[in-house]
Formats: structure tokens, sequence, C-alpha cells
């Protein structure tokens, strides 16, 4: 996060130390790593956060994908069984009604 090498570390101790003195450096050095833990802890809680909100979002877009193959697979069915009632089934199961009717049209068109 921070570029901060050997060097640095060393510099900032000096001064904390002229500043601070021996005393109270220690406290304070205790004090500002409790700090930037609970802000290093804070930031992986939002990042993991974060990330289940983006997963739960993904997962989101194949289950409506599915729910909208769901409702035409159902809008088929219902439509296909609307048709079946739509059918005679006197025509349909005696195959001399079919005939009789092509024949009686064909002599209608004879005449």
């Amino acid at each position: 996060m921070f570029d901060v090498g050997f060097a640095e570390l060393l510099l900032l101790s000096l001064i904390g130390l002229l500043v601070l003195g021996p005393e109270r450096l220690p406290r304070v050095a205790r004090t500002l790593g409790g700090l930037a833990r609970k802000a290093r802890s804070s930031w992986t809680n939002l990042k993991y956060s974060i990330e289940a909100e983006l997963r739960a979002e993904e997962l989101k877009e194949p289950l409506k994908h599915f729910k909208d193959e769901i409702k035409s697979t159902t809008d088929k069915v219902k439509s296909g069984f609307n048709s079946l009632k739509d059918l005679d089934p006197i025509k349909d199961l005696d195959p001399k009604a079919d005939s009789k009717s092509s024949e009686a049209d064909q002599s209608d068109d004879r005449t």
C-alpha cells in the first residue's frame, strides 16, 4: 500500500523517539499499530462484503434466464394443450367421418 522502506521506518522511529521520548514512544506505537490493524480489518471486511454482493448479482443473472426459459416452455405447453382442446374428438377418432367429409367436399367442388 505505502512504499515505505527500512530507511524511512528508521527515520520515523528516530523522529518519534526525539519528539515523544523513550517513555511514551512504545505506547504510541502500540496505539498506532492497533489503529492500523483495525483499519486493515475494516477494509478487508468491506472488500469481502462488496465481493459477496457482486457474486450474488452474478448468480441472479443465470437464474433470471432460467426463469425466462421455464416461462416460455410453460407457455408453449399451454398453447399445445389449447390447440388440443380445439380439436374435435369425434372426427379424430372416426376415420370414416374424415373420408365422408372429404368426399362431400369433393362432390361440392364438382357441381
